[in-house]
């Protein structure tokens, strides 16, 4: 539980109970996401202490009962889940919102929301063979969209202020990396290698201004600009005008339809059992459920190496 900005305590709560078309879920474990930065450090319109095991929404784990009217599972399944209290032993979701885990990821980790999300950003994106595609963020989302353009036959341009960040993107197979440190330098490098056509598509994942507005110097005439950072501290300015005359194409790609959530999810579990995504590198921190706070600190400060944490039930 978030008792107050920057202090998260360890509490008994009583286990929920399932409702009429609902799951019980015994978490093996949950991502800790950005978004619940704000919560973390503290805003005014927050009210502490939050609720037990909010704001976890990235939980995976084995169902332990179901709600009356619930078919196509059953107690034991393992799931990945979309349910809003994650970080905890128990956690409820509708069943609608549960994902079955083949055998073949047994003992994985499955945070299912951001890799469905990754999953959906890639889909809105209509990246194709043969395109150059510049990634500006190389967090987790980004590590995990360097993957699929790449696999899609795509010219990959990995773009970070990391160091570390960058070394992912190359595993995962970027062909160039590009240190985010200034802007006009930036624009020269990939104005280079692109011979003055700049990037078919450009994905921004940093949620940042500075960012957002070097994505728009990279995009192509008639190219995509993919929003996929979380842009969540206020008001932005972009060049309209630089829109207009490239004639760019924006995409807003974060999804608010949960059954696009969970439609990501399924086809995230699907690559990752043919081996097309593989997460599994970018746990870089893992740990207990009374280490919450720790976790969401990592998240915060971002130290060298660290990419995702998860905390196990």
């Amino acid at each position: 539980m978030i008792a107050a900005p920057g202090r998260a305590d360890l509490q008994d709560a009583p286990r929920p109970e399932p409702g009429p078309g609902e799951v019980l879920l015994r978490l093996e474990g949950s991502g800790v996401c950005a978004s619940s930065l704000p919560v973390w450090e503290g805003r005014e319109w927050f009210s502490y202490p939050q609720a037990a095991g909010g704001p976890g929404h990235e939980g995976w784990g084995r169902i332990a009962a179901v709600g009356e009217g619930v078919t196509g599972f059953a107690p034991g399944d393992r799931v990945a889940a979309l349910s809003y209290r994650a970080h905890a032993e128990y956690d409820v979701a509708k069943a609608d919102a549960a994902v079955r885990l083949p055998d073949s990821l047994a003992g994985k980790a499955v945070p299912g929301e951001p890799l469905g999300c990754a999953v959906n950003i890639f889909r809105r994106s209509e990246i194709r063979a043969g395109q150059t595609v510049a990634i500006v963020g190389i967090g987790f989302l980004g590590a995990l969209l360097t993957q699929l353009a790449v696999h899609a036959g795509a010219r990959v341009i990995a773009l970070s202020r990391r160091q570390d960040s960058l070394d992912f993107a190359r595993r995962f197979g970027a062909q160039h990396t590009i240190v985010l440190d200034d802007h006009w330098k930036v624009i020269e490098q990939v104005k280079a290698l692109t011979g003055e056509q700049w990037c078919e598509r450009v994905i921004e994942a940093t949620g940042l201004e500075w960012p957002l507005q070097l994505a728009s110097e990279l995009t192509a005439i008639r190219g995509r600009l993919v929003i996929a950072g979380y842009h969540q501290d206020g008001m932005r300015q972009v060049n309209v005008q630089l829109w207009n005359w490239r004639g760019i194409d924006v995409i807003n790609a974060h999804e608010r339809d949960p059954r696009a959530y969970i439609e990501g999810m399924r086809e995230a579990v699907a690559l990752m059992e043919q081996g097309v995504l593989d997460p599994e590198p970018l746990y870089t921190h893992r740990l207990p459920l009374d280490r919450l706070g720790e976790a969401l600190e990592l998240t915060r400060t971002r130290p060298e190496g660290f990419m995702k944490a998860l905390v196990t039930a």
